[in-house]
C-alpha cells in the first residue's frame, strides 16, 4: 500500500492516540500530542511507502498536516534548477 494517512487526535481520558486512518482501534496512547506525532511520523519514516501525519486540535479540527516521504536510496534529481 503505497502511502498511508495517520491521525493524532485527543481522547476523552487527556491521552493522544495515533491511530491509522481506516483503522479500528489506535496504535497507540501518548501522554502528549508531540509524543503522539513524533512516534506517527517514525512509524511512516520506516514504511517504504510514507504517508502524512494529520494533527488534530483537541477540539477535533485539523490543525497541521505534515508529509513524510519514503526512503529513497536514489532520489530524482532536480531538473529545474
Amino acid at each position: 500500500m503505497a502511502g498511508q494517512r495517520r491521525h493524532i487526535t485527543k481522547r476523552d481520558n487527556g491521552q493522544w492516540a495515533d491511530k491509522a486512518e481506516g483503522a479500528k482501534r489506535a496504535a497507540g496512547l501518548y501522554p502528549t500530542q508531540a509524543a503522539a506525532e513524533a512516534v506517527a511520523k517514525a512509524r511512516l519514516r520506516n514504511r517504504s511507502g510514507g504517508g502524512e501525519v494529520v494533527i488534530h486540535r483537541p477540539t477535533g479540527e485539523i490543525r497541521d498536516s505534515d508529509t513524510i516521504n519514503r526512503r529513497d536510496p536514489n532520489p530524482p534529481r532536480d531538473t529545474r534548477h
